[in-house]
């Protein structure tokens, strides 16, 4: 007898990918999650492709893993997927030091951060 499985996190419909330990701040992380949300997946696809933020290289890896999982864990059709959830979340803060003048120094804080990316198969209106 083994065990039994796991429900899932999310509905039936949504297939989700995530992203830890990434080395930039959350603030700045959430602005190109934010520039996602709530789009079909080749219109988001297509602004982190040109996004000048050098982030949005790590973001597009984990919308194209969230739509990846949908296709092949859950077999959701990847022409109907949507963006419905982009959040950002903290992770560990490296403290280092930096040396200044007259014997001090000065804190430098290097924040990680994690992204969450939920993609949502929605049915078009005819």
């Amino acid at each position: 007898m083994g065990q039994s499985a796991n429900p899932r996190r999310v509905a039936d419909n949504e297939a989700r990918a995530k992203l830890r330990m990434i080395r930039t701040s959350p603030q700045k992380l959430n602005l190109v999650a934010a520039l996602i949300r709530g789009k079909k997946v080749e219109r988001a696809l297509a602004d982190l492709e040109f996004s000048r933020k050098r982030i949005s290289i790590e973001v597009k890896k984990t919308l194209e893993s969230a739509i990846a999982n949908a296709e092949n864990n859950h077999g959701l059709d990847i022409d109907s997927l949507v963006v419905s959830e982009a959040f950002v979340g903290k992770n560990l803060v490296m403290k280092r030091f930096r040396a200044r003048a007259r014997g001090r120094g000065a804190k430098i804080l290097k924040p990680f951060s994690e992204l969450t990316i939920v993609v949502r198969e929605v049915e078009e209106a005819a």
